[in-house]
């Protein structure tokens, strides 16, 4: 793919990884609609990715897990920018607790977020991708959609079932011109899961590193697909 002037719907793209990506798109000469749940993150997003003056930049509140406001951003990005050429669902929750100290409700909020919403955001992109002549899907998941750990129940759950759902996916749709890959960090300086980013976890991945990969992907040959995609920091402290 020639990803210039392409078109890319980045969900949560304020903050960290998505931030991350939603520029690195952006410098490429694409097109970006970014998505979150507040309202002064994506104004602010916005803003600071317009100043780029390369792709365009626009933002919408989406909860990703109502389908209703999915729809909606999918609609507003084809008002804006004429389609959906990349979809890179990054929205994502961790509660992490043990089993027994997990309310219902915050397992369904890691499920709805992090696999309804992904499943949401396919529904809408992949007919627009198919009447375009093909497009690329990116799942961001994460090492815990292979590895279990303890008080991570909820989480995993979610990131296997979205590896397993990536892999269905990508072979219903790669006829039809679409690729489909999922990526698979290990820990990434964030603000995710209540980390601060900062000096004292250097060793963590950058979200930037995210975005690299984001980009390697969208820029190789037709013919190649790698679907499935792990990173980890090079130099973890020593257990």
């Amino acid at each position: 793919m020639d990803p210039k002037g392409k078109v890319a719907i980045v969900t949560g793209g304020t903050k960290g990884i998505g931030r991350a990506i939603a520029e690195a798109l952006v410098r490429e000469g694409i097109n970006v609609c970014v998505a979150a749940r507040q309202r002064n993150e994506i104004d602010q997003t916005v803003v600071s990715l317009a100043r780029l003056d390369q792709g365009r930049v626009s933002g919408m509140v989406c909860d990703v897990r109502d389908h209703s406001q999915v729809k909606a951003l999918f609609d507003r990005t084809i008002d804006e920018f004429g389609g959906v050429d990349i979809l890179v669902n990054n929205a994502g929750i961790g509660i992490f607790s043990t089993v027994e100290e997990t309310s219902p409700e915050d397992f369904r909020a890691v499920i709805e977020t992090n696999v309804f919403g992904v499943y949401y955001c396919c529904y809408e992109a992949i007919p627009l991708m198919k009447g375009r002549g093909g497009g690329y899907i990116i799942n961001i998941s994460s090492l815990a959609g292979s590895n279990a750990h303890p008080r991570m129940a909820a989480y995993n759950a979610s990131k296997f079932g979205l590896n397993g759902f990536s892999e269905a996916m990508m072979q219903e749709v790669r006829h039809d011109g679409i690729k489909v890959s999922y990526i698979m960090p290990g820990s990434v300086n964030t603000e995710f899961g209540g980390d601060v980013p900062g000096e004292e976890k250097s060793w963590q991945l950058q979200p930037q590193d995210i975005a690299r990969v984001v980009l390697d992907l969208l820029h190789h040959d037709e013919r190649s697909l790698p679907s499935r995609v792990e990173i980890r920091p090079s130099k973890p402290p020593k257990k």
